[in-house]
């Protein structure tokens, strides 16, 4: 792979990967396909409002979460002004976070 400052692109992965396991470029990106898919179909299970996660063992974990909608119009108070504010209404959503394993940590620190 380049050793420069960029990171690198997806067919130098792509090329990377191949070199190192001795499969084709097709099936390396079979793989990732085939990983993008178990993450999809983990993720989209169950619940909408349920807590989930999907592993990529010795890298990293990808979690959502769920953020019920909130309602306008509450009054805060602007904790350096002292001013009243009133805050939009926000719609329900997911969060997704991805939280490093510590073998992806000890690469980095290494």
């Amino acid at each position: 792979m380049a050793s420069s400052s960029k990171p690198p692109t997806k067919t130098e992965i792509f090329n990377g990967i191949a070199e190192a396991t001795g499969l084709n470029r097709k099936q390396v990106s079979g793989v990732f396909e085939a990983m993008a898919a178990m993450i999809d179909q983990e993720l989209s299970k169950g619940k909408k409002a349920d807590a989930k996660s999907f592993t990529i063992p010795g890298l990293c974990k990808i979690v959502t979460k769920f953020k019920p909608a909130e309602k306008g119009g509450e009054k805060k108070t602007n904790p350096f002004t002292g001013e009243e504010m009133i805050t939009k209404p926000k719609d329900a959503s997911q969060q997704v976070k991805i939280r490093p394993l510590k073998a992806l940590k000890d690469m980095v620190n290494d």
